[in-house]
């Protein structure tokens, strides 16, 4: 089976690396891929925006799957181009990428099934906004409509600071925008993964991730700067509440739309003292979450995603090792402000010389013969282990063979499951 996987960070690598240990692989195919997937993929250097040039390559190469990692592409309607030439893809349509398009439509879904999320208005004027949030009170959350990379939230813990967020949430969408306003949710949270094939749901692991740049989760949002997997709060029970109060209504919502979700649905779930809450959908595998859960899975992946791709997903668990893993981001000292690319990067054969350790490229490129730094965040270095304590251990200390004097991680990746205080 000839496979084509379209994305260029840490969670298409991983995607790669997994996805070329499969007995039914072919060869596969990146576009436009980084010099780690290069290990495992030919890359081609086309825009994920050039539909007439990927439809020509999967002619060319005779691809039997397209692997769509990132979201954008498919809010762009990548899938629906190539469904249309009978290619099978892993992603959603277009219609069900609204999901994570357009976080109005997930709140409009939610509320007309019944869907439990925090309680929301939209508005199209700042004052209308600013007097909504007078009547409501703090802390609220602030948030811009339409993809914004991880970013484009305000979470305001008093009035005044939502007051002034107003103009700037605005501005982060862009002219002629909707911004969103909602109740603030309090509990932990928790992303959640699931493989939908119309109405059949299958639950693909929990994950916690860190968004905040830096130590004791102080510092401004990022894309995330480390994840862990599984995550012990989301036990059985919250997960069969998760399964029959959200991602079940949600699939079976868009069923009778025809729209029918084909791909991975990622809930960013609250877990609060009334139950799990939806805070969003995102509607690919998330990064850094990818790494830590391909580390994590036992048998062959190809199979699985062909089996969404083509309607054919049985319901049957998917293997997950008991173990845990854990991923440390290494970032461009300054992300996620302004950052130096073309750092010279070493010693990442030495960090994979530790047992259970995996280091994924998220934002590197080749120059000559050497790797560098091309982008904010640079390195995934994953672990897998018995334990998180002995998982995180194995990615610290990988961590430590690497030779990267322009970059910087956290050093508290998955305190909450150690039971440790980051401040």
């Amino acid at each position: 089976m000839n496979v084509l996987l379209l994305g260029s960070g840490g969670r298409e690598h991983a995607l790669a690396w997994k996805l070329a240990q499969s007995p039914l692989l072919g060869r596969l195919f990146a576009v436009p891929g980084n010099p780690g997937i290069a290990g495992h993929a030919t890359c081609i250097d086309i825009p994920l925006d050039d539909h007439d040039a990927i439809v020509t390559l999967c002619g060319a190469e005779k691809i039997d799957l397209v692997v769509v990692g990132p979201e954008a592409p498919l809010v762009d309607g990548i899938a629906d181009r190539l469904i249309t030439e009978g290619l099978p893809v892993f992603g959603p349509r277009r219609v069900a990428a609204q999901l994570e398009g357009s976080k109005l439509f997930t709140k409009e879904l939610c509320k007309a099934h019944d869907i439990p999320t925090a309680a929301f208005g939209r508005f199209t004027e700042a004052e209308a906004a600013r007097a909504f949030i007078r009547a409501q009170g703090a802390p609220i959350v602030l948030k811009a409509d339409g993809l914004m990379a991880g970013k484009g939230v305000i979470v305001a813990m008093t009035i005044d600071e939502a007051l002034d967020g107003v103009d700037e949430v605005f501005a982060m969408g862009g002219a002629g925008t909707e911004i969103l306003i909602e109740e603030f949710l309090e509990g932990e949270e928790v992303s959640f993964f699931c493989l939908v094939d119309g109405e059949t749901v299958l639950p693909f692991g929990s994950a916690q991730d860190h968004k905040r740049a830096y130590d004791g989760d102080r510092g401004p949002n990022t894309g995330g700067m480390g994840a862990y997997s599984p995550a012990p709060v989301f036990t059985a029970e919250m997960e069969r509440h998760a399964l029959h109060d959200i991602i079940k209504p949600t699939a079976r919502a868009l069923a009778d739309a025809a729209s029918a979700y084909r791909g991975v649905l990622f809930a960013g779930l609250m877990i609060t003292r009334e139950g799990p809450k939806l805070i969003e959908y995102n509607v690919r595998f998330g990064d850094p979450e990818c790494q830590v859960l391909m580390l994590r899975m036992e048998g062959d992946l190809l199979p699985i995603l062909h089996a969404v791709a083509t309607g054919r997903l049985e319901d049957q668990p998917v293997p997950l090792k008991p173990e845990a893993a854990i991923t440390v981001v290494m970032a461009a000292r300054g992300y996620p402000g302004s950052y130096q690319k073309g750092t010279r990067i070493a010693g990442i054969n030495a960090a994979e010389q530790i047992p259970g350790v995996k280091v994924f490229h998220a934002g590197t490129k080749q120059a000559g013969s050497e790797l560098v730094a091309n982008g904010g965040r640079v390195l995934n270095v994953t672990a897998i282990g018995a334990n998180v304590a002995e998982a995180r251990e194995r990615a610290y200390d990988a961590v430590a063979r690497i030779d990267w004097p322009d970059g910087f991680c956290r050093s508290d990746i998955a305190w909450r499951a150690l039971g440790s205080d980051p401040t």
